[in-house]
């Protein structure tokens, strides 16, 4: 088994070993993986974090020993926290990274960083904080940055930098924590999950307080939830029909 680790700001995971494959999330900087097979320019990785699968090509992301895996992998995760911050390599060289970049493996890739970042799990009630982070981002499918990011992405990073682990995929998420049977007994922070008509989870939301939930759909927005669904507050129509309600804190 081979070991990698990201050493770039944000590298595509594709569904297939080709630069014009479908985008299926995205790998940041600082983030582990296993190769699960190594081809001439690409390899299947599956992540640390969440044991997501994908491609990544050769050229974007360097082999680490099994021994560093392992001992980064057991820390606690320190995540950057802005927006946008700078590491330096041993020749004085900046590179950006995106928030919610991994900084565990910092010294490994002989880099320095002298930002801001978090290591601690967070109360509940700073989710919603951490969510306006991304409020306007706009929409990519597999995106998991401000400056493009889907709906699980968006759900999945603003857990992540409170400390929190959930999977990428919303019909994965869905998956994790306790069902409440309604609305009303939700909590600000706690999921929102929508199918579609065949009955597949395809979209999840965060739960804001007085029936509002902030997700991403053309962008990171804020829209009205009620008991059929999403309500669009800009097109007046409901996008998205309720399926379950998760707490998973």
């Amino acid at each position: 088994m081979q070991y990698g680790i990201c050493n770039l700001s944000i590298v595509p995971l594709r569904f297939e070993p080709s630069d014009t494959s479908e985008l299926v999330s995205q790998v940041l900087y600082g983030e582990l993986f296993k190769v699960l097979e190594r081809r001439k320019s690409w390899s299947k990785i599956r992540l640390a974090f969440d044991k997501y699968e994908g491609w990544i090509d050769n050229k974007q992301y360097q082999e680490i020993s099994e021994e560093n895996y392992k001992s980064i992998k057991n820390e606690d995760h320190i995540l950057s926290i802005d927006l946008v911050e700078f590491i330096q390599d041993k020749n004085n060289r900046l590179y950006t990274i995106p928030l919610g970049s991994s900084l565990n493996g910092i010294d490994l890739l002989d880099h320095s960083f002298e930002g801001n970042s978090n290591s601690e799990k967070k109360p509940k009630d700073q989710l919603l904080k951490t969510a306006f982070t991304y409020l306007n981002s706009p929409y990519l499918w597999g995106g998991k940055t401000p400056f493009g990011i889907d709906c699980s992405g968006f759900t999945q990073m603003v857990y992540k930098l409170n400390g929190y682990m959930l999977l990428r995929d919303a019909s994965q998420q869905a998956t994790q924590g306790l069902a409440l049977s309604f609305i009303e007994e939700s909590e600000p922070g706690d999921l929102a999950f929508f199918d579609n008509s065949d009955g597949d989870i395809v979209h999840v939301g965060i739960i804001m307080e007085d029936n509002y939930i902030i997700h991403a759909h053309g962008k990171v927005r804020i829209d009205r939830l009620d008991h059929s669904g999403i309500y669009n507050v800009d097109t007046k129509n409901h996008t998205h029909k309720l399926r379950v309600i998760k707490k998973i804190i």
